[in-house]
């Protein structure tokens, strides 16, 4: 029987790939980012708590 749903992308699927990838590697850093801004401003609340 045939595949029921939309068509495999067999025509552009390295540039697809490649957009796939970009958009995972986005997130990944933007992740990354984002837990270095929240460990620099925990750090910087403990020190100031630290102070008092």
């Amino acid at each position: 029987m045939a595949k029921k749903g939309h068509d495999k992308n067999t025509k552009n699927k390295a540039k697809h790939a490649k957009l796939m990838a970009r958009n995972k590697n986005k997130k990944r850093t933007e992740e990354i980012l984002r837990k270095e801004r929240l460990k620099a401003i925990i750090q910087k609340a403990t020190s100031q708590n630290n102070d008092d």
